[in-house]
Order: C-alpha cells, then structure tokens, then sequence
C-alpha cells in the first residue's frame, strides 16, 4: 500500500499561482510514476503532469508552459507550481502514484478554485 497526503489548493484569482504538493509513504518502488490528476464537475478524470522516478516529465496540452513538476525523490515528494493559472483550471486535484510493478493509488484530492 501506498499512502499519498495532498496539500497547497485553495482559492485564488486569475493570474495567480498555487503550489500543490503530494507526500508519499508506504510501498514506494524504486520504479515508479507520480502525478497529478484534475476533475472538474461534470467532467472525467485528466491527467494534468506526471514525473517518473528517472525524471522524465509529462504534461497536458493545456497546462504546458504554465504548471511546471518536480519530485523529490529522497523524501518520495511531488510538487506541482501551477502559474498563471484560468478559470479553467479549477478542478479537484488528486495527487497520483503508479508502481511499473502495476500498482496504482489515489490522494483524497484537494480543491483548486481559480476567479476571476
């Protein structure tokens, strides 16, 4: 089992910056995937950024060049800097972990709301 405590959402105005930030314990591999995930009401669940365990970053078309990953991988922490953020970022984040052995798990998802 692994367990994943989100923390940084919050209320902010158009234009802004959050900080997500996603701590993992338990079963870590040493090969693995963390991420974060969006759902907006109504909507499915979408990848938003992952990072895997050699670094290697991926991110949603729409968040490109505003929202910026990093993990660190002593304290097994992954952040998401989201800059910039629109109206339409605001969505429930979950914080992600994928073991390549085939095991993934969830954070209880925290609350990003942007206005403007």
């Amino acid at each position: 089992q692994v367990q994943l405590v989100e923390s940084g959402g919050g209320l902010v105005q158009a234009g802004g910056s959050l900080r997500l930030s996603c701590a993992a314990s338990g079963s870590i591999s040493s090969l693995d995937t963390m991420g974060w995930y969006r759902q907006a009401p109504g909507k499915p669940r979408d990848m938003v950024a992952t990072v895997t365990s050699g670094g290697s970053t991926n991110y949603a078309n729409s968040v490109k060049g505003r929202f910026t990953i990093s993990r660190n991988g002593a304290q097994n922490t992954v952040l998401l800097q989201m800059n910039n953020l629109n109206p339409e970022d605001t969505a429930v984040y979950y914080c992600y972990y994928y073991s390549w052995s085939g095991s993934n798990f969830w954070g209880q998802g925290t609350q990003v709301t942007v206005f403007s």
